[in-house]
């Protein structure tokens, strides 16, 4: 795997692990302003979730690099060379 494609890899695990992550700890307020939706969350906690995702997807990419590095599997992820 070059290094391109192991950073577009990670760019896809890593928004398809933040939609994942992104309903969690979701706090409706009971009393919802003027004007805001009220599906809206009180606190989103934005910075929290991208962090646990980049961290999820480090993981999730660690194992894909393993399984077409090191072939445990037998089924020769990259093809015949």
């Amino acid at each position: 795997m070059t290094w391109v494609t192991g950073f577009m890899v990670y760019v896809v695990v890593w928004w398809l692990v933040w939609f994942a992550v992104l309903p969690l700890r979701i706090e409706i307020p009971d009393q919802v302003p003027i004007g805001q939706a009220t599906s809206a969350p009180s606190n989103p906690r934005l910075l929290w979730k991208a962090g646990l995702t980049t961290a999820i997807a480090a993981l999730l990419w660690g194992l894909i690099y393993w399984m077409i590095a090191y072939d445990p599997l037998g089924i020769d992820l990259m093809g015949s060379r």
